[in-house]
């Protein structure tokens, strides 16, 4: 399994957020899919994201991932407003698998309520 960051949350359906669960809540934070499921999904050619203004709601869809294997949802880890996209992922989706824990973030999010997030031990258990 490649090294996850410590310091993030994570979720069942394999994003990421970039604070730890209890500093989520009234905070601004970037959300990404972790490397175990960039490395499930192959090469990734397009990315279908929320827009700015949107209110997403943790745990519900809000967006799609395709690689040249499947097409695969994105799953909300939190609820809130999304304050800006990574329009880099947008025009480079394999930035995703190159390095999905900085350059390939996807969404940043005003947090609302913080959904099922795990550390990062928690999910390594989850995912082997």
């Amino acid at each position: 399994m490649p090294e996850l960051p410590q310091d993030f949350s994570y979720s069942a359906e394999h994003e990421w957020v970039n604070a730890s669960a209890g500093a989520v809540t009234g905070s601004t934070v970037k959300v990404g899919i972790t490397a175990v499921a960039a490395d499930e999904l192959g090469e990734i050619v397009f990315v279908d994201l929320p827009a700015v203004g949107d209110t997403i709601t943790a745990g519900e869809t809000c967006g799609e991932v395709e690689s040249t294997k499947s097409v695969s949802d994105l799953y909300s880890p939190v609820t809130g407003e999304v304050v800006a996209v990574n329009e880099a992922a947008s025009d480079d989706p394999g930035i995703i698998n190159s390095d999905p824990y900085g350059e390939g973030w996807l969404f940043e999010v005003a947090v609302s309520a913080a959904g099922e997030l795990m550390d990062a031990a928690a999910y390594a258990e989850a995912t082997t």
